[in-house]
């Protein structure tokens, strides 16, 4: 009973990981349909966001079951209580790649974001797929350190803010308020995804050592 109880436990962080790799799909199919104006792919990631909440639920009903039949303790207990929270993070990243896709689908035909500010959405969009992959990696791997390296890599999307504002509060900006406001809301979306990816590597390390790391 216990060997199977374990395997149930290693299912859920199978579980979780393979959620990670579904939203990376979505943040980078959104984050396309977004800069090439495809409206079918927009239409796909929004579809299939419900998709992910309802595995996500499994996973937490998983958990559940578990807590009321097992009675976990120590590590067992901790383990569980982060996999609520990660099953959390991974939801609210799929809203988020849901919410980039819908920009796309609310200005089509025409784009979304002007040509000449296309490499920001590319690069912040290619750093939030990344850092959701490494999440993906340390749930795997339970590497302390590599979890630590995530907010090395947040670090890349602050910049990537920074230099956003910076153009955008530029008195020559040309684009109008309408484009300023769609670029402000998806840097924002991109830099909420890198925050729950960054809360994600807490976790592992949570799971790993029993002590939270300080948020920074």
């Amino acid at each position: 009973m216990r060997e199977l109880y374990h395997e149930q436990l290693d299912d859920i962080l199978v579980e979780l990981e393979r959620m990670t790799r579904t939203v990376s799909t979505a943040v980078r199919r959104s984050t396309n349909a977004l800069l090439t104006t495809d409206l079918g792919l927009a239409e796909e990631v929004i579809g299939a966001d419900s998709q992910l909440d309802a595995t996500g639920e499994m996973v937490e009903e998983k958990v559940f079951v578990l807590i009321a039949r097992q009675a976990p303790v120590a590590d067992e207990l901790r383990m569980l209580v982060a996999a609520l929270r990660m099953v959390a993070d991974l939801e609210r990243m799929g809203d988020l790649a849901a919410h980039v896709a819908k920009i796309a689908r609310l200005r089509y035909p025409l784009p979304a974001i002007p040509v000449d500010l296309e490499f920001l959405i590319e690069d912040m969009g290619e750093v939030a797929r990344r850092m959701v992959d490494q999440a993906g990696d340390v749930i795997h791997s339970r590497d302390v350190a590599a979890a630590q390296e995530i907010a090395s890599t947040d670090d890349e999307m602050d910049k990537l803010r920074s230099n956003q504002f910076r153009l955008m509060m530029d008195a020559s900006w040309p684009h109008g308020v309408e484009a300023a406001v769609d670029l402000a809301l998806l840097g924002r979306y991109y830099e909420r995804i890198a925050d729950h990816a960054v809360s994600m590597a807490r976790r592992v390390i949570f799971l790993v050592t029993g002590e939270m790391p300080l948020a920074q």
